[in-house]
């Protein structure tokens, strides 16, 4: 998991233009984070670190205190989750996570609560993207949430869409 953090605050055009196009860069929160003041003296203290390989990642103060990610090309989803259970494990050696025996583990926001845990694809759908309202119905009827290619708010592009949990 060696790898590289980025601090938001003084980051040059270049590592940030190089952070948008890898699509690893978070953006200021939206008018709800901003109304929980969850975004007060940004860019301060929010930042990314980021595996050599880039297949791992973690969000510092974006929405929750850590968004840990861990991402790959291809199928295999063991190799992902192993990745991300020992990187979880390491951070919980240096940082307890804040657990309630009712809610599960504490975030920032109340809809990640619990195990914390989304896990998502992306995939690309074409006859279900053909029409939108009936890969909606798929999704609901497997509890499944459709997002663009980008995450939440954004269009999928060339039929790609982001399903998760």
């Amino acid at each position: 998991l060696k790898g590289t953090f980025y601090p938001l605050t003084g980051m040059s055009k270049d590592v940030q233009q190089k952070l948008i196009d890898d699509h690893f860069l978070f953006k200021e929160g939206d008018r709800f984070l901003q109304a929980a003041n969850a975004c007060r003296f940004w860019p301060s203290g929010r930042g990314i670190f980021h595996n050599d390989s880039k297949t791992f990642l973690v969000w510092c103060n974006e929405e929750d205190h850590l968004r840990i990610i861990s991402m790959q090309m291809g199928g295999d989803l063991g190799q992902v989750y192993r990745r991300l259970v020992t990187a979880v494990n390491d951070i919980e050696k240096r940082i307890p996570f804040s657990h309630n025996d009712r809610l599960g583990f504490l975030t920032f926001c109340p809809t990640n609560l619990g195990t914390t845990v989304r896990a998502s694809v992306h995939i690309k759908v074409p006859k279900l993207a053909a029409n939108k309202a009936k890969l909606e119905e798929v999704a609901s009827k497997f509890n499944l949430q459709v997002r663009g290619t980008r995450g939440e708010h954004t269009e999928a592009e060339g039929g790609i869409y982001d399903i998760s949990n």
